[in-house]
Formats: structure tokens, C-alpha cells, sequence
């Protein structure tokens, strides 16, 4: 507690600052000049501490990650994800550290140098030198002391990693696909904001397509077409999506599925997968081409029961699991690398349903049938684990993996 009591009087005496309703310009911009001073020392600080909660393992301890743990803090997701990345990477960079420490770089410049010391070891094909390492920092930070922003800063840093890659035999840039990403995020409003950074054959099959289907088509009245490139792209996007769900026959049905999720009470708050809440309108609208499944859910998110007596859980059953367990029920691994797993065996006339069903990945089901794991359905119709005496001499049931992180009864 030795840090937190240092730092608890800083606290105090800044809560009792008081900026008065008048004051001359030159105060005023002395005063905002040493209250950012302040915020990067306290950014630098956090992020460090950070660094200490990662290595002490208190995150994993509690059954979750450093990132879940911040964001219980209160953490905003993206300063949660930039805290545990320079508060890893600082130990590696003494140069930016002093910095830091000194309050001479905000965190934002901060994180996109070490977002841009990132990239030029992934570009680099060999082991980084700690002398190459220390003639990248100062690179970057000589752009942030002559005036770059975080972003002119990332784009230094490809630059430095296209010629690491040069230098040592590695791709050109545009034509390696190793640091290609694609990432996406659900907005608060419910839409979906993409990020992509592609090597130059997957861009450009990317531009062909949707150029292909963003052509201007005029109104029905022969008016020019209304929308922008922009609508129209994203448009074609869409068609290029619903193309792909159909395997290139347009006249087949679609293979990729659209989950939608209804309570039984409130039909009217449906979720689509991925996504979140929609109308009952856009439902409505779903069901007339798009493959879509809809599950009714109990105030438990329960899928209500849609058995159909087989051996093999039919696909319609898999989904219900994927919706409750998420992942194995064990270990966490994707629902995608799991296996449907009955929990009273179907040889001891288990029946093949959602309430005799939990999805364990293929290590995780060995464990179940050869190491004497067990698995029970709880009174909160969500399978529970029972180790082995070997493992806790009580065989106390331990939750799914996807509500370890919950405050549960015992209830199994």
C-alpha cells in the first residue's frame, strides 16, 4: 500500500484546486501547460502499474484478463487495451520510459510509438538488436519533439519497418501478408465500424469486387443515382457478402447463417448476433431471403428446448449450445473448435437435446471421458464441471467457463 498511500495526499490537493472564474490568458495557458504535465506523469504512472498487475498475475488469478480487470477500474476499453500494451513494453524501452516519466510525451505518443516499435519487429524477418531497437525510439521520438502526431508517428514507423524488411531480404510491404488485420467494432448506436490494412492482391481483389457492384444506377424515374460512392460502396459490400453466402450460385440458399436471439416475454427486444438489439421490422425483413436462424430465449438466456431426438446434434441444436456456452465449457477454447458433448452419455441413454448438451473442445472432451471430469447440469440450466478427486478433494462444481466471471450461487 506504500504507493497508493504517496500518491493518496497528490490526490487530495489536486481535488481541492480550484480554477477561479477570471484569469489572465498567459495563467491560464501556464496552468493548462502543467495540468497535461501532470496527466502524462499520471499516464505514464498507470501504465507502469499496469506492468506490475500483468507480471503479479493478478488478472489471471481472478479468472480474467488484465484488460477485463482495468475495465472494471474504470477503464474505457481502448485506454484499458493501450495501458496493458505500453505497460508490457516500456521494461524493453528505457529511452521513452525516461521520457514518460518525465511528463514530456503524452500517452497517446506514448502508445504509438511503442504501437510503431511493434510493427517494425513484425516486418523485421530477424531478431531485433537492442541497438536497432534504441535507434527506433529515438527515430520516433525525434518526430514527436518536432511537433508529429500519433498518427504521423505510426506512419515513421512504417516506414522504418519497410526498410528493416528491405535490408534484411524481408517482403515489401505491400506485398506481405503477415501484418495484414481486419478489425471491427460495434459503435453505440449499434452499427459496425471496419478497419482493414491488406497487402496489395487481397486490396485489390477487395477494390475489384466492390467496384464492380458500385457503379451509379439511375433512379427508377431516370434521375441520377441519389447516393454517394461512399453509400454505394458499402451497398456493393453488402451484395459481395451475400454472393459469398450463396458459394457464387446466386440461386442457392445461403450457407452462412444469421443468428437472431427473442426473448419469450419481450419479443420485441430481439438481438442479432454480433450486433445487438434490432426491430421487429428488421426481423421481419431478415426472414424473407436471409438464412436465419431465431432462438427463443427464457429470462436466463436459455434457449427454450428445440430437440429432435438423433445421436449427432443436428445443427440447429449446435447453435442453441454456441449461444449458452459461447466457447468449452473447460477451457474457453472457440465455439468453432468444440465438440457437442452429451452429458449423460448417449450408450446410457442420454438423449440428444439441449439440456443433455455442453460444447468442450477436443482436449477438454478427453478429459471428461478418460480423466475423471464430470459435467452436471446446474438448477440454473447451465452445465457445471466437477474435477476430480486428484484435482480438489471436494469436487466442488466449478461454473463454464463463460460465467466463471460472474457472482454466482452454487447452484449445480
Amino acid at each position: 500500500m506504500g504507493i497508493a498511500l504517496d500518491l493518496q495526499p497528490l490526490l487530495d490537493h489536486l481535488r481541492d484546486v480550484v480554477v477561479p472564474d477570471e484569469m489572465a490568458g498567459d495563467e491560464a495557458v501556464e496552468a493548462v501547460k502543467c495540468a497535461l504535465k501532470l496527466r502524462h506523469v499520471i499516464d505514464h504512472l498507470a501504465a507502469t502499474l499496469t506492468g506490475v498487475l500483468d507480471r503479479c498475475g493478478v488478472a489471471a488469478a481472478q479468472g480474467r484478463t488484465l484488460r477485463e480487470l482495468l475495465m472494471s477500474l474504470g477503464c474505457a476499453p481502448s485506454v484499458a487495451e493501450r495501458m496493458v500494451r505500453v505497460g508490457g513494453a516500456l521494461p524493453l524501452l528505457p529511452t521513452l520510459t525516461a521520457h514518460a516519466r518525465d511528463g514530456a510525451i503524452s500517452g497517446e505518443h506514448v502508445d504509438a510509438i511503442v504501437k510503431g516499435i511493434n510493427h517494425i519487429r513484425a516486418r523485421s524477418p530477424g531478431q531485433v538488436s537492442e541497438e536497432a531497437r534504441f535507434r527506433q525510439v529515438t527515430d520516433l521520438l525525434g518526430q514527436f519533439f518536432s511537433g508529429a502526431t500519433p498518427a504521423d508517428i505510426g506512419n515513421r514507423a512504417r516506414k522504418l519497418g519497410n526498410r528493416a524488411a528491405a535490408a534484411e531480404g524481408g517482403l515489401p510491404a505491400a506485398e506481405d501478408r503477415s501484418v495484414n488485420t481486419l478489425d471491427h467494432r460495434v459503435t453505440s448506436d449499434g452499427r459496425l465500424q471496419v478497419r482493414a490494412d491488406l497487402d496489395a492482391e487481397v486490396g485489390a481483389k477487395l477494390v475489384a469486387a466492390v467496384e464492380e457492384l458500385s457503379a451509379p444506377r439511375p433512379e427508377p424515374d431516370g434521375s441520377p443515382d441519389t447516393r454517394s460512392a461512399a453509400r454505394r460502396r458499402a451497398d456493393a459490400l453488402e451484395a459481395v457478402l451475400d454472393f459469398a453466402a450463396r458459394g457464387g450460385n446466386i440461386a442457392s440458399a445461403p450457407r452462412t447463417q444469421l443468428l437472431v436471439t427473442v426473448p419469450a416475454d419481450t419479443p420485441d427486444l430481439a438481438q442479432l448476433e454480433f450486433m445487438g438489439s434490432i426491430s421487429t421490422a428488421t426481423v421481419e425483413r431478415l426472414t424473407c431471403d436471409t438464412a436465419l436462424t431465431t432462438v427463443v430465449v427464457d429470462g436466463e438466456q436459455v434457449p427454450l428446448d428445440m430437440g429432435r431426438e438423433k445421436r449427432l446434434f443436428p445443427p440447429h441444436l449446435r447453435k442453441a449450445l454456441y449461444l449458452r456456452d459461447q466457447c468449452c465449457i473447460k477451457c474457453g477454447a472457440p465455439p468453432g473448435r468444440t465438440h457437442a458433448h452429451h452429458i449423460v452419455h448417449w450408450t446410457h441413454h442420454g438423449e440428444t437435446s439441449l439440456s443433455n448438451g455442453c460444447l468442450l473442445c477436443p482436449a477438454c472432451h478427453a478429459n471428461i471421458h478418460h480423466d475423471g471430469w464430470d459435467v452436471v447440469m446446474g438448477l440454473d440450466r447451465h452445465p457445471w464441471l466437477i474435477p476430480p478427486a486428484v484435482v480438489d478433494p471436494q469436487r466442488r462444481p466449478v461454473p463454464a467457463y463463460n460465467r466463471r466471471t460472474m457472482r454466482l450461487d452454487h447452484a449445480a
